[in-house]
């Protein structure tokens, strides 16, 4: 049986939400009250358990951010060692931070992402689902600009 544990914004006040369960279940968000049904399954994940959304991608489950700052400060620390002739190094650095980043991409499990609500779902086999896409990806985006835009006309008049 599946222990899914699920991280999403509350739809009707954008907060971030932490649900776990293995079943369809009423959820209450602890911000605002507002009840949201978690459309779960136990034995697979079909569609996303917050907005019920069938196209979903796998991603690494680590920060971004933290991965970037790591690149960042071993491309700096290359740079600063190579204008002193320092080659051996500097190399040592940059491959040496190749080999870590291996390291971490495997010790790190994924994480299931919906494109349309951004509903983080861990705990389930992920290797079903595919990588990012950039053009599914930005079809959700355009989606949520004119849901945006409509909401702001009605509010305007």
């Amino acid at each position: 049986m599946m222990n899914m544990r699920i991280r999403f914004a509350c739809p009707e006040c954008d907060k971030t939400n932490v649900g776990e369960g293995t079943s369809a279940t009423e959820f209450r968000c602890v911000h605002c009250g507002h009840e949201i049904q978690l459309q779960g399954k136990s034995a697979s994940l079909d569609c996303c358990s917050a907005c019920g959304n069938i196209e979903l991608y796998r991603k690494k489950d680590f920060p971004q951010w933290l991965g970037m700052g790591l690149l960042a400060l071993a491309c700096l620390l290359f740079y600063l060692f190579a204008i002193q002739y320092r080659y051996a190094i500097a190399w040592s650095i940059l491959l040496g931070s190749a080999a870590i980043d291996g390291i971490i991409y495997y010790i790190v499990g994924d994480v299931v992402v919906c494109y349309r609500c951004g509903c983080e779902h861990r705990g389930i086999p992920s290797r079903t689902f595919d990588p990012h896409s950039l053009a599914t990806a930005e079809k959700y985006r355009q989606e949520r600009l004119r849901r945006e835009k409509l909401r702001a006309e009605s509010a305007k008049g």
